[in-house]
């Protein structure tokens, strides 16, 4: 198994991986997925033998990057993938000079994922999508 995670300009993996997961798995229409975000924003992809398996993306706005969008093939789940992922998300933070906050709105039911990673919740419950989330943060 050869497994690959870094900066990639492969937005059609990304969209599939996040089509699979966000539209097909969850129900999230596909207007709410395509936000017209992504032309201003870095994109991690992770691929298992060349092929997509999981994708975040980064929109740094002044010290904060704001990460999203982060998923992992059903296949893939609790191979410890979606950590992979999110330990070179921060990694890739920290180049960032001007970065000194990570932060993200986790679904709730994956809060504890973002817990292990160091992350903190703050601030209310809310709908995204129709999903429950809440917003987290890790300071670097």
């Amino acid at each position: 198994m050869n497994v690959k995670i870094g900066l990639s300009d492969d937005l059609e993996g990304c969209f599939k991986v996040r089509r699979s997961v966000f539209v097909d798995e969850q129900g999230v229409t596909e207007a709410e997925e395509v936000d017209g975000l992504d032309d201003t924003c870095l994109h991690v992809l992770a691929t298992q033998d060349e092929a997509p398996a999981g994708t975040a993306r980064i929109q740094i706005k002044g010290n904060t990057a704001k990460v999203g969008r982060v998923c992992v093939l059903s296949s893939q789940r609790g191979t410890g993938l979606g950590a992979a992922i999110m330990r070179e998300v921060v990694d890739i933070c920290k180049t960032k000079q001007a970065v000194s906050r990570v932060v993200l709105g986790s679904q709730i039911q994956a809060m504890g994922f973002y817990e292990k990673l160091g992350f903190r919740s703050f601030g209310p419950i809310y709908l995204d999508a129709k999903i429950e989330h809440r917003d987290m943060e890790l300071n670097l």
